[in-house]
């Protein structure tokens, strides 16, 4: 099978990944082997690659937004079948016995594996998941559609639950890329009036175009107090400012798996009236199915741009500098 392989982290600029052929997995009991068709390019990739997510297992094959049909099925696999179009999202093995897999939390399960980070993903022409962590993927969706829901669309749906925003209430959005175009959806659908502060124009046009009540620049501060927020962009300059507009009693969700330093804040302007910060870890399965659920019902419309399989190194490149709308896709095979 052709896969891109990371050899050793290093700047995206310098072309990591390498066009490789390899031999197709074979799938060991529990685990079913799926054709890939499509898979979605994530920061959280463009975080394993360039290093900023210390100890990746290398030689790697990235990726965790992958689409695809179950090709073969391992021993005592029930779940899924031969033919069955599903997906492949981040979290692929978790314990199933500490405290926190045994109280739903299993995001964080001490002994979790990743996709594209500890075992292999989606940019290759197939790869393997255990079949507890295949979900299939509602009829709704193109595959193209369905792969940046796998990730960003999770961790938007958990970060808008952390958050704690109900419905008819004003939500903060900072930075606007992959995650943060499906999460406005979902709020628009709840009645939310959603507030968006973004650097790029290109960003700032999409953020209009899906109904956001204000549009600013990346640091301009809403004209709303705010009653949850969500930061998406890995900029922890942005908490104190984010945590300023929240109303009393708000929560700013940390969406990133990765964060710049958080600069040192001011108990009375930034904490004080019960604000509430919350990091978001990973997902839970539950996550994914009742994002897919909520999605198809809605429905979501994903914005892709669509890359070549080869030009893995350049989707990367691109949603470094923000170059695109919405989210990359990787086409991976017919």
């Amino acid at each position: 099978m052709k896969a891109m392989v990371l050899d050793r982290t290093a700047d995206v600029a310098t072309d990591p990944l390498q066009l490789r052929e390899l031999p197709v997995p074979t799938p060991g009991p529990g685990e079913v082997l799926v054709r890939i068709t499509v898979c979605g390019v994530c920061r959280t990739d463009l975080h394993v690659i360039e290093g900023e997510l210390a100890n990746p297992t290398l030689p790697l094959i990235p990726g965790h937004q992958a689409v695809g049909i179950v090709n073969q099925i391992g021993l005592g696999v029930t779940e899924r079948s031969i033919g069955e179009r599903v997906g492949i999202a981040w979290l692929q093995h978790t314990c199933g016995f500490c405290e926190f897999c045994t109280s739903g939390r299993e995001n964080l399960c001490e002994r979790a594996r990743f996709t594209g980070y500890q075992v292999d993903g989606g940019y290759a022409e197939y790869a393997l998941v255990p079949s507890a962590f295949a979900y299939p993927i509602p009829p709704v969706f193109s595959d193209e559609e369905a792969a940046p829901l796998l990730c960003a669309g999770i961790i938007g749906f958990r970060a808008l639950r952390l958050s704690g925003i109900q419905p008819g209430q004003r939500l903060g959005l900072y930075g606007f890329g992959a995650s943060a175009h499906i999460a406005i959806q979902i709020a628009r659908h709840w009645g939310c009036r959603v507030y968006v502060s973004s650097l790029k124009p290109e960003h700032q046009d999409l953020a209009r175009e899906l109904g956001a009540a204000w549009v600013g620049g990346a640091t301009d501060r809403p004209p709303d107090k705010l009653h949850g927020s969500i930061i998406f962009a890995p900029a922890g300059e942005l908490v104190p400012l984010a945590l300023r507009s929240l109303e009393r009693g708000g929560t700013l969700a940390l969406a990133g798996i990765h964060m710049t330093s958080i600069p040192s804040l001011d108990y009375d302007r930034e904490i004080f009236g019960e604000r509430t910060i919350r990091s978001v870890t990973a997902n839970t399965r539950q996550d994914g199915l009742d994002l897919l659920r909520e999605a198809a019902a809605i429905p979501i419309k994903p914005h892709t741009v669509r890359f070549p399989f080869g030009a893995a190194n350049r989707a990367l490149q691109a949603l470094k500098s923000g170059s695109f709308q919405g989210a990359a896709v990787l086409s991976v095979s017919a």
